[in-house]
């Protein structure tokens, strides 16, 4: 009986170097090993391929950054704080600081008036206290809970003693 040698098939690839043809996709980065396999040309090509995808990145950063300084430009036009979050530089800014603190504040704009909780938040606001708050209806109430210096009139109702 004669035996059956099996013989290897090897597939074809179509370049003189008989490697396999890439299938990354575009953009991508090439890992560490397909790289030791390339030649310099390649290498060379790849380095140009990924300093024009860093400029095309870098410009775009550019417009995005002008961009928004027009939009914080517009918002400050209508009375509005753009300084509040982030740079276009990833410098974190501060929130907003006010002559007064929220309770004194209060006591000056409840002296001798009884308001709701809703009424003294618009009205501290529109007296020019700054805040970012979302739910800075909330915060008054929890000063005027917890200050000694207002009295609770009825439910919903301070005034400062």
């Amino acid at each position: 009986m004669a035996k059956k040698t099996a013989k290897k098939k090897t597939k074809k690839t179509g370049k003189k170097t008989g490697r396999k043809a890439s299938t990354k996709k575009a953009g991508a980065p090439m890992k560490t090993a397909a790289a030791g396999a390339m030649t310099t040309a390649e290498l060379r090509a790849e380095l140009r391929r990924r300093d024009s995808s860093l400029r095309k990145l870098e410009n775009r950063r550019e417009k995005l950054a002008r961009q928004l300084v027009e939009v914080e430009g517009e918002i400050r036009s209508m009375g509005g704080t753009a300084d509040i979050g982030t740079t276009a530089r990833g410098m974190v800014r501060r929130r907003p600081r006010n002559d007064m603190n929220l309770a004194d504040s209060l006591v000056k704009m409840l002296s001798g008036k009884t308001m709701s909780v809703t009424e003294a938040a618009e009205k501290v606001v529109e007296a020019g206290y700054r805040t970012t708050a979302a739910n800075f209806r909330t915060i008054v109430n929890q000063t005027l809970i917890r200050d000694k210096r207002f009295k609770k009139i009825s439910r919903g109702q301070y005034t400062s003693k």
